[in-house]
């Protein structure tokens, strides 16, 4: 678990340095475009400062994206006092409690670290989960943020977000930049191509990217989660009821999907093709194949 966490802490700066090289590659482009290499140091430093804001911020606007709202003690006691007592019982610091109003059973959790963290449960997941079944759930959810998955998630979420904005400035600067420059039509073409790719393999760049640390982070969340709480049992039979009663989510971001402890979007060809998530039949297996384990 340790090794994991580690490797966790490892991704977060792949990542970064992976955002900021392809901010710096499409600097260069546009440098190469305008003739002026100031845009490349620029787009560099711009990517730095974007990296270092989300990483103080993404997990306020997560929250902010899914509309849930933070719970006290008296709000909801019951979801408040499993996810205290977990927190407590592994020696973690308490996380901030959210609640999502969505009938859509789901859970999540975010934040840069244990000290600020946030774990959320939607409506819907409360109304069908017992006190066991929830335990497991928000063990699992814990489990992400000992394990620092929320960290490397954040930085994914910003990742996600970063190249939907590039597409879009790219395209942009293709149609509205400066036309009146001559013998600029063949540097034209080519940045309406290159603009034209990165608004199409930006969306999937970044679903990769997900691929990449959402799948087996999960394993690893589902077997610190029963670790917890010694009772692998009741987190199976938890993902059975989110088999049973699974819909998508009213509110829903691709940004943000591999997040949830199940996907929120809506099924389809795409869904099972980028799935950020491995099939719930097959984390229940694992979890009773190592029930003795636990």
């Amino acid at each position: 678990m340790y090794r994991a966490i580690r490797k966790n802490k490892v991704n977060t700066v792949i990542i970064i340095v992976f955002f900021i090289v392809i901010i710096a590659g499409l600097g260069y482009v546009a440098s190469l475009y305008f003739g002026d290499w100031t845009i490349t140091i620029w787009a560099v430093v711009g990517a730095c400062i974007y990296a270092l804001i989300q990483y103080f911020a993404a997990g306020s606007q997560i929250v902010a994206i899914s509309g849930a709202r933070e719970i006290g003690p008296q709000d909801d006691p019951r979801l408040y006092r499993i996810v205290e007592n977990l927190a407590i019982t592994t020696g973690s610091p308490m996380p901030k409690v959210y609640i999502l109003d969505d009938p859509a059973p789901n859970a999540f959790a975010t934040g840069r670290d244990p000290k600020h963290a946030v774990v959320c449960a939607t409506t819907g997941l409360l109304d069908i989960l017992s006190d066991r079944e929830l335990t497991g759930v928000m063990a699992h959810e814990l489990g992400h943020v000992r394990n620092y998955d929320i960290r490397v998630s954040l930085i994914v979420f910003g990742l996600a977000v970063a190249l939907g904005l590039i597409a879009d400035i790219l395209m942009r600067v293709v149609f509205w930049g400066n036309r009146s420059r001559d013998n600029n039509g063949g540097a034209q073409i080519v940045f309406l191509v290159i603009g034209i790719v990165a608004a199409i393999v930006a969306p999937i760049v970044a679903t990769i990217v997900q691929l990449a640390v959402s799948r087996q982070r999960e394993y690893l969340a589902d077997a610190t989660g029963a670790l917890t709480t010694r009772d692998p049992e009741g987190l199976a039979s938890a993902l059975q009821k989110l088999i049973e009663y699974q819909q998508p989510m009213r509110k829903q971001n691709t940004a943000t999907a591999h997040l949830y402890i199940n996907d929120p979007l809506k099924p389809g060809l795409s869904a099972r093709l980028f799935a950020t998530h491995p099939p719930l039949p097959d984390r229940i297996m694992r979890l009773l194949d190592n029930a003795d384990k636990f």
